[in-house]
């Protein structure tokens, strides 16, 4: 029997600033899972936690051969690769699971390949697939199309929980603690003079202590969006992810993904260029894109950062490494981060586990073998998309042509490349109209 888990929260009041520095705040919802079998999964989470370390280490000179901080999507696929490849792992992270996280909840296709890799099967479980994409262009044009695979919207204080637990079952130590000093050292890495790994994989998101403790500061303007994200009642209609650019201040748009349980993630983000923006804008941009949403009814609203791979640091130094949001891996071009975040924390778990005295180079080879191409690909694709009118003509591209469509997807969703056919008909559609004006 399949677990069902039902997730709830309460009204947030409008009002407070999001510049590069804060972020929303909201009380954790509630998570009930039934199923024979099944609720060890969030359950054991929680009691690991408490058996293990609460007091943020058990003494100086506890010794791992991969210490992962940050126990999202990246953080679990590193501990679930390290684990497979024989060697001791420690999960850190700063919060009790289930916890929830500002996301958009969207899991393509390429993720679940990913997590089957992984021996992971069930982290969609219960969640009805979502078949088409409707994407609406800044100028108006639409185009809908079923997905070459199905997309899932499974919330992130669930989806994390699973991947936990199944770091835990495949034998990684959780912890709960938050990592405020990293110290380098010959043959190892050494946590608030506590805990100490062969490698140190840095999955903490975007305001990664880890990140910093290489020397890289937070990704520049230009470089990084911002985005606020709630669960509201699903829009009536067909069951799609629902994508709206914005005419205005593009790069941004809103987006509805559908759940499955009567209710929708739905958010807007926008790249930042200088100026902090309120919660108020925000709110303001999102219902104005989603005319059907009633703020009023929008419950659990977060604002996150999002760091954008145009401009990624080192992925790792020495016996350290970067994965996930803490190497800027989110795509540029639709935001979707959680196939980078499990792609690149599997790549550096096994580099951490096989060879920890050069980890770092292995770790950037799989990564330039793996994902190179496409990244620079994406990147082409979000110089090109911040001219309206490049949207514009791909959408117009993507509905008369279903290769183009399929592209685009891929490039967004996954690790596609641009292709000379999509760039050809992106071509001749800059010579149509831009439709029904957008906001």
């Amino acid at each position: 029997m399949q677990d069902r888990v039902v997730v709830g929260g309460g009204n947030a009041a409008h009002g407070g600033r999001y510049a590069r520095g804060g972020w929303g705040r909201m009380g954790v919802a509630a998570v009930t899972t039934v199923g024979a079998g099944a609720a060890w999964v969030v359950s054991s989470v929680r009691d690991l936690s408490r058996r293990v370390g609460l007091t943020g280490g058990r003494a100086v000179g506890d010794e791992f051969d991969v210490v992962v901080v940050g126990a999202g999507p990246a953080g679990a696929a590193a501990a679930l690769t390290a684990r497979r490849a024989g060697a001791s792992v420690l999960l850190l992270d700063r919060a009790d699971f289930p916890r929830d996280k500002a996301c958009g909840d969207g899991i393509a296709a390429h993720s679940v390949d990913v997590l089957a890799e992984l021996g992971v099967t069930e982290a969609v479980a219960g969640y009805a697939p979502l078949p088409a994409l409707r994407m609406i262009a800044p100028g108006g044009g639409a185009v809908a199309r079923a997905l070459p695979r199905p997309a899932y919207t499974v919330p992130r204080e669930v989806f994390d929980a699973r991947l936990v637990a199944a770091a835990v079952a495949a034998g990684a130590q959780l912890r709960r603690h938050t990592v405020r000093q990293v110290e380098p050292r010959a043959d190892r890495v050494v946590l608030d003079g506590q805990v100490s790994g062969r490698v140190v994989i840095g999955a903490d998101g975007a305001g990664s202590v880890v990140r910093r403790a290489l020397g890289h500061p937070q990704n520049p303007d230009r470089h990084l969006a911002l985005a606020i994200r709630g669960y509201a009642p699903a829009l009536p209609g067909p069951s799609e992810q629902l994508i709206v650019t914005s005419k205005a201040r593009w790069p941004a748009y809103a987006w509805s993904f559908p759940i499955g349980d009567g209710r929708a993630n739905v958010g807007y983000g926008e790249v930042l260029r200088g100026e902090p923006l309120s919660r108020a804008y925000l709110l303001d941009r999102l219902a104005a894109l989603l005319p059907g949403t009633d703020l009023a009814t929008v419950t659990a609203l977060r604002a996150h950062h999002l760091p954008l791979s145009t401009h990624r640091p080192t992925p790792g130094r020495g016996r350290t490494l970067l994965a996930g949001d803490a190497l800027s891996l989110i795509n540029p071009f639709t935001g979707e981060g959680i196939f980078y975040a499990l792609l690149s924390g599997a790549l550096a778990g096994s580099a951490a586990a096989r060879s920890p005295e050069s980890a770092a180079g292995r770790y950037a080879h799989g990564l330039r073998h793996r994902l190179g191409t496409h990244l620079r690909h994406s990147s082409a694709a979000a110089w090109l998309a911040r001219r309206r009118r490049v949207v514009d003509a791909a959408v117009r591209a993507a509905r008369r042509d279903d290769r183009v469509f399929y592209d685009v997807v891929e490039l967004g969703l996954g690790d596609g490349r641009l292709t000379a056919r999509t760039l050809a008909m992106i071509g001749i559609g800059l010579g149509g109209g831009d439709g029904a004006p957008r906001q």
